[in-house]
Parts: structure tokens; sequence; C-alpha cells
């Protein structure tokens, strides 16, 4: 599958950051924490090349933790500051804040300027709303609920720029695809969501079986086959048509809205071991 979502405002986007970002003095690149590589987006290595860049591994509590720690060590192997937090958590926001003004020289009479980038849906307007206290910026489980730059001053002589979600024009490999579909990343109206599900359990029975019989107490033992397992959900779930027929679309938005939400239990979808495979 590949999938092709890039509606004008993200190419509106990616030319403001081009001329916005000489002035900026700290990037803050916010990741998915269940999704790491997959939700950096490649285009932000080159037009951030020659600023301070933190990535923020953000929802940290609905991702795997000894997942989201191999992916920790996976980065400070090779030198990439980065930290992973709750974005709703004023004590982690604040925390990476002082952490990166400390990384930088500068004269204390000039403001300090944050830019937040990142794919959407991961939670860039949360972390903004977290550290001016209250919500200035819109926030939704939905992609691209912000559609243009927004400026806010906060203490300390600092503003930070919150900006759109911006995705790349083709998503590959496939693999990179069906999870952006699966975290959110991408507008449902571009997804198929019995293909989503498909691949979702898959991921579940081969890496979170565990989780599953905890969420699905009905469930025996562990189908081997993920369409199985959306059909066992639907019926459970009361997802049936007429004549006690599975509906597969509705058991498969039923799965994908309990794995988005952390209903599921706490999972990720990739590991720093998945990058070898696409390599």
């Amino acid at each position: 599958m590949t999938i092709q979502w890039f509606p004008g405002h993200m190419l509106e986007t990616k030319n403001l950051l081009k001329k916005a970002i000489s002035k900026v003095d700290i990037v803050f690149e916010v990741l998915d924490a269940r999704l790491p590589d997959t939700s950096a987006n490649p285009l932000v290595d080159n037009i951030c090349k020659d600023r301070f860049r933190l990535k923020i591994l953000n929802k940290m509590d609905l991702a795997d933790p000894e997942h989201t720690q191999q992916w920790l060590e996976y980065f400070e192997n090779r030198s990439i500051p980065a930290v992973s937090i709750c974005g709703s958590h004023k004590d982690q926001v604040e925390a990476v804040l002082n952490y990166c003004t400390e990384k930088i020289t500068r004269n204390r009479a000039r403001k300090i300027k944050i830019m937040v980038i990142g794919i959407p849906n991961t939670g860039k307007s949360t972390l903004l709303n977290t550290l001016a206290g209250k919500k200035i910026a819109k926030t939704g489980n939905v992609p691209a609920v912000t559609r243009h730059q927004q400026r806010t001053s906060l203490e300390n002589n600092i503003d930070i720029y919150d900006t759109p979600g911006i995705l790349w024009p083709i998503i590959e490999p496939e693999r990179k695809a069906f999870i952006l579909a699966a975290s959110g990343a991408i507008s449902d109206t571009a997804i198929d969501y019995t293909e989503i599900a498909f691949f979702a359990a898959d991921l579940l029975i081969h890496r979170y079986p565990d989780l599953l019989i905890q969420r699905y107490p009905f469930l025996d033992d562990i189908p081997d086959d993920p369409l199985n397992l959306i059909e066992k959900i639907g019926a459970a779930r009361g997802c049936l048509k007429k004549g006690g027929m599975v509906d597969y679309q509705k058991a498969s938005e039923a799965l994908i809205r309990e794995l988005r939400t952390g209903k599921i239990g706490r999972i990720s979808f990739e590991t720093p071991k998945d990058i070898e495979h696409d390599s």
C-alpha cells in the first residue's frame, strides 16, 4: 500500500519552515513515542540542519516503555539529542524547555525563539498548551488540526512557534504507511480501515499477545490469522450485519479506535531493529 496524502497547507508549511528556520534558536521535533522513526519527517533533516534540534518522543504513556528506552539508547549512540515525555505533564515539558535553553548561547536581552515541528497528531499543540498553562492551540485526535503557524510568548523571554503538521508527498516503504495510518497520523479519509486493521491485528498477535488476552478476555487463545482476530472482536463488540454476519468495517474501526487510545495497552509500532529490515 502506498499512501499519498499531502494537502495544500502542508506544502505551504514546508515553504514557511524554510523561510523561518533561520530566525529560530531551537527546534523541538515532536515525534510519536510509539513510532519514533516513522514519525520523523525526512524533510526536517535538511530544513533544520543548522539549528539545535531535540527529538521529543511524545505520548510515552501510550508506548511500550521497553521499546521507548531502546529508542533513547539508539539516538544516544548516534549523538542525537532525544527525550521521552508525556506532553500533558507540565514538569516533564518544563524540564525539556530548561534543558534546551541551557544548550544555546544568547544575549539575555534577546528573546529565545523555539519552533515546534512534526508530522500530524504527535501532540505538538498539547505540548504548547502545557508550556503556556492554558489552552492557546487547538488539539484533537485527528491529524492537521493546526492549520497555521501560531506564536506564543512564554516566561523568561521565550517565544515559541507551533506549526501545522507536515507529511512528505510519498510515504514508503509500505510498513511506514501502515504505521502512520494505524496511529492516526493520516486522515481516515485516505485509508481503508479494514486493510489497516489487518496490519494492526497482525502486529498485536506477534508482539503483544498478552495485551490482547487482557483486553479481550473472550479470546480462548490468540488467533494465528489477523482476520480471525478481527472477526472475534467484531462478534464480541456487536459489529454485526443482518443475519449475524460480522461487519468487518465496523469491527476494524473498533480495533483501531481502541489501539489509538491506548485501551489495548502500551504498545509500540516499531523498534530500532525494524529499521534494519527497511535498509
